[in-house]
């Protein structure tokens, strides 16, 4: 059976542990690439508290390429799903081409961007004058390796939703083993820092980005790049834009918060809040990785069925990946308020940031069992071409909740005169994340009430008229 037969008619348990569990295992290795580079970095002697909060003042640079990556990647695979769908191989081909020279403009004026100001950008971001020297470092080598980054990114989504899961989960272990091996070389061995982990980085993106490059150009892939489809065609470009918007508003809405909890973080605790800010961030980065590798193994499913105007098979690819994310996330809960010292020491030992993250980290992620099923849902309409509303949910918990509670409650006043402060910055996720579920829940259940209505409404004219 083909690749796109099997999407149609095989059993949707079985596609989804084809799909997902390379996924799965794919964005749990991806997510080694950032926080290895941490988990090293904070353990440098002496200077590993400064130089784990200058990664964190990063992070919002990093996650705006995450998003510009994903932008193009999730637009590309989404689209060229649908494309595949209506058997439209040609066109899905086109989209292809158009994708590549996408990323290689994009990635470029983010490197000279960050080139040029990156340091303005890092002070503007949270920066204190201790932890600059340690954020510009790894940014500046960061940025150089941006069209790497983001083609080894890019393409990966692609490559999974033309029907080659194992293809794509190969290219992002071959990018952090590298990354692994190199991390302790680069940093201790060789003496460089903070820069050592950065160069480590960009190496290993471009192993992955050679790898992806490859296997559009062998021919036993199911898509093949041409070069008469890298000129750039306005359909397309909004087609891939249309759907990648969503995720790439949520990339950017993540930086958004990060920058403005690192200046409240900055404000209430010092440097140490935002080392801790750091920490928790990567526990909560692997926890949900599993969860958007289900995303990215529903996504060809989900994509290729509605398509095919298969709705009963969009039901059914949709309802078990939430029961699977609900368990990831409640395992993570359950480490994180029994054992959670175990997972801070991965970073660093300091007894002082060990305890104010230990305390961060059991309020801030509080609610991520509610949270996984959330995350499903958000990306299912923009499986199947929906884009305004997984971008408005995508926005619900980055944005339009997060912001207004990082800003508010840590100035609520406390019956002693004071106010809740840094407490507050920690209670602004499980707020947001509490009202985000319940949104979303009300509009994708709504959903799933109308999906295949119309069919089944001609259908029954059919039968009345027989």
């Amino acid at each position: 059976m083909g690749v796109q037969n099997a999407l149609g008619e095989e059993k949707i348990s079985k596609l989804l542990l084809k799909f997902s569990i390379p996924a799965i295992v794919g964005m749990l290795v991806n997510a080694l690439y950032n926080i290895i580079d941490r988990m090293f970095i904070g353990h440098i002697p002496k200077v590993g508290n400064l130089a784990i909060t200058g990664i964190g003042v990063t992070m919002p640079i990093s996650t705006i390429i995450l998003g510009f990556g994903m932008l193009v990647g999730v637009g590309t695979a989404a689209t060229i799903s649908i494309r595949l769908g209506q058997n439209k191989k040609d066109e899905a081909e086109k989209i292809l081409g158009n994708a590549f020279t996408l990323i290689i403009i994009i990635s470029l004026i983010i490197t000279a961007i960050g080139l040029i100001w990156g340091k303005n950008i890092l002070t503007l971001f949270g920066a204190s004058d201790s932890t600059l020297v340690y954020a510009q470092d790894y940014m500046q080598i960061i940025f150089v390796g941006t069209i790497f980054n983001m083609l080894s990114f890019g393409l990966n989504h692609t490559i999974r939703a033309s029907g080659s899961p194992n293809i794509a989960m190969a290219s992002m272990l071959i990018g952090a083993i590298t990354n692994i091996v190199l991390d302790p070389i680069f940093i201790f061995w060789l003496g460089l820092g903070v820069k050592g982990g950065a160069i480590a980085t960009v190496i290993a993106q471009i192993a992955s980005a050679i790898w992806g490059i490859s296997f559009f150009l062998r021919g036993n892939a199911n898509l093949r790049v041409k070069a008469k489809n890298f000129k750039l065609k306005k359909e397309f470009v909004l087609a891939i834009f249309a759907i990648g918007m969503s995720p790439f508003a949520m990339q950017v809405a993540a930086s958004v918060v990060q920058v403005i909890s690192n200046n409240a973080l900055k404000a209430y605790g010092g440097d140490l809040a935002i080392g801790a800010m750091t920490i928790i961030s990567s526990v909560n980065t692997f926890i949900c990785m599993p969860i958007f590798g289900l995303n990215q193994g529903v996504q060809p499913i989900v994509g290729y069925n509605y398509g095919a105007k298969k709705y009963d098979r969009v039901r059914e690819a949709i309802k078990y990946p939430q029961i699977f994310a609900t368990i990831i996330a409640a395992t993570g809960f359950l480490l994180i308020m029994f054992v959670p010292d175990v997972l801070v020491k991965f970073f660093n030992t300091d007894p002082a940031l060990l305890e104010i993250t230990e305390h961060g980290m059991r309020i801030f992620l509080f609610m991520i069992p509610l949270v996984a099923s959330q995350i499903i849902r958000t990306n299912y309409f923009s499986c199947i071409g929906k884009a305004k509303k997984s971008m408005v949910l995508s926005l619900l918990r980055q944005v339009i909740l997060l912001i207004p509670c990082l800003l508010i409650l840590p100035r609520i006043p406390l019956p002693s005169g004071e106010v809740l402060g840094l407490t507050g910055v920690w209670l602004a996720g499980p707020v947001s994340d509490f009202l985000s579920v319940i949104i979303t829940h009300i509009i994708f259940t709504a959903e799933m009430k109308t999906l295949g209505a119309e069919n089944i409404e001609v259908k029954a004219e059919a039968e009345t008229c027989a």
